[in-house]
Parts: structure tokens; sequence; C-alpha cells
């Protein structure tokens, strides 16, 4: 039986720290989620590449690029906060190294890394962007951490293990490169909605690249 591990406990006690209500607050019913999107989330910050790496402007501009080319896209869920999901979403910093690894140079901005993302293909980008979403399930962090050793179906139709130990690791389809990591500080955005993230730092990959 796999032991959790002290650390990864303790890592997101401290992340749901501030989120949790204090006990005089506890009574009462649960409040109705809300229905604000991700893709509303995503936008909160602006819709233009900056130089920070710890954001998500490269994911939204994927996102944006495939419902540009396929208005009918899967993807287009991320704009219906209606719809209950989880989405893993990588940091702009993940997507510089996945160029890394599949064009041997890491790119110095986000403008270069989208263009070597865009160079993909748009079908590549949705099913790469689809791997990252758990729909119809809104899993903050606690659901997260009481998966341990769960396989969760994507959007794409595949497969993400949780792995619990020192950090919650996610398992993809590609076994030689790392497997992302949960941000402690970057779990249960958008939380009390129907929609919910948790950021990572690597790219999920579907299949072996």
């Amino acid at each position: 039986m796999k032991i959790r591990s002290v650390t990864a406990l303790a890592v997101l006690t401290l992340a749901l720290g501030a989120l949790a209500p204090a006990a005089a607050d506890a009574p009462g019913p649960a409040a109705k989620p809300g229905e604000r999107s991700l893709a509303k989330l995503l936008a909160g910050d602006g819709t233009k590449l900056d130089t920070n790496p710890f954001d998500f402007d490269i994911t939204e501009k994927a996102v944006l690029t495939v419902l540009g080319a396929k208005p009918g896209s899967p993807v287009a869920v991320l704009t219906d906060g209606s719809q209950r999901l989880t989405a893993f979403v990588p940091t702009d910093q993940a997507f510089k190294y996945l160029v890394r690894s599949l064009k041997g140079f890491k790119p110095k901005s986000e403008a270069k890394t989208l263009k070597q993302v865009k160079r993909l293909g748009v079908d590549t980008i949705e099913t790469v962007l689809l791997y990252h979403v758990v729909a119809g399930r809104t899993l903050v962090s606690e659901d997260v951490l009481a998966a341990d050793g769960a396989r969760l179906r994507t959007a794409q139709g595949g497969r993400i293990q949780v792995n619990v130990g020192h950090e919650v690791v996610l398992g993809d389809r590609d076994p030689d490169a790392r497997d992302p990591r949960a941000i402690a500080g970057k779990l249960d955005l958008n939380r009390g909605n129907r929609q919910v993230a948790h950021g990572i730092d690597r790219v999920l990959r579907p299949l072996d690249l």
C-alpha cells in the first residue's frame, strides 16, 4: 500500500489554509457553484503575452487559436461555465520546456514560444489541450489528493494518473519526459465555480513524443 508523503500533505494543507472557512462560518447550506468559465478566468489579466513565466498566457492563446480555426471544437467547453470540469493548466514556463524538449532550444520570450507551439498544428494543439481537461467533474485540491493512484479520464479520451508523494505528480503517456507537478501556489483557481483549475509545471503529453 502506498504511503502518502507528509511533505505533500503539508504543502497542500498550507495552500488550502487560506481557502478553508473559519469554523464559525461553516454552518449553513453549501453555496450554489458559480458559472464563471475558465476562459474568463484566464482572460482576467488581459489577453497579451507578458514576461511572467508563471501565469497562463500561452494556454489562453492556444485555446483561442483552436477555437478560431475550429469553432465547434470540444475545447469550447472551457468557455461554458455551466459545464463542470477540472483543468490542469500548464504555465508559460511549462510550454517553454515543451519546446525545448521537442525542438532542442528554449525560447526566450512567450511570443517565440507561442510561435513554436502553433507550428505543431491546430489539431495537435486541440488534442493536447483536451488531454488537460477532466470533463464533468469539479475536483478541488482535496479531491485530487484523495485520488492518489487514480487514473482520470480526460476530454481527449486518454487518462492521466495522480500520484501523491513528495509532490502531486500527474503521469502522462510519454515515458521519457518528466511528468508534470502541481504547483502549490496555483491550486484551486476559480474555486467556488463549476470549472476549477490547478497550475502544473510541465505540459501533459497524450502520446510518446
